[in-house]
């Protein structure tokens, strides 16, 4: 998920898509805005990863809102789940991809409020789109399997 911009009602939704798809992760690529937001994902079954977005100016908040639910950091955050190598940021970074330095396999970014899902060199770009839903009108999240990496984007 990214971009849920204080929407509680749209970060609930999106709690209990993926408490009842059993998720073992949660990955948020920025932009919770404050830190009351971050805090509704203490309600999941499982850990988060995430990253600051653009809008997250309250940064010590957030880490504190973090704290016993998983992990926030400065973008780009890398990690190995499931075999499968990871790197989430707000903003895409194609660059290396495109000239085909394979960094991770999925790559998960935010920012434009754009759901979008495409393979470019051996990996797999997912921009989840909006769960705020405040640009577009519609909110969304993306459920990976990151087994067979495959993907659906769901709106909330």
């Amino acid at each position: 998920m990214s971009d849920s911009h204080d929407n509680l009602t749209a970060i609930r939704l999106a709690v209990r898509l993926f408490n009842n798809a059993k998720c073992d992760l949660v990955i948020h690529a920025g932009d919770f805005v404050a830190p009351f937001a971050a805090l509704e994902l203490h309600n999941l079954d499982c850990p988060v990863k995430a990253v600051f977005g653009n809008c997250d100016g309250e940064k010590k908040g957030l880490t504190a809102a973090f704290d016993g639910m998983g992990e926030i950091a400065a973008a780009p955050l890398g990690f190995e789940y499931a075999g499968r190598r990871f790197l989430v940021s707000h903003l895409e970074i194609p660059v290396p991809i495109r000239r085909g330095a394979r960094t991770c396999d999925v790559l998960v970014f935010g920012h434009t409020h754009k759901p979008k899902v495409r393979r470019e060199n051996g990996v797999l770009i997912i921009n989840p789109g909006e769960a705020g839903g405040w640009l577009h009108g519609k909110c969304t999240v993306a459920l990976l399997d990151p087994k067979d990496l495959s993907i659906e984007v769901v709106t909330l």
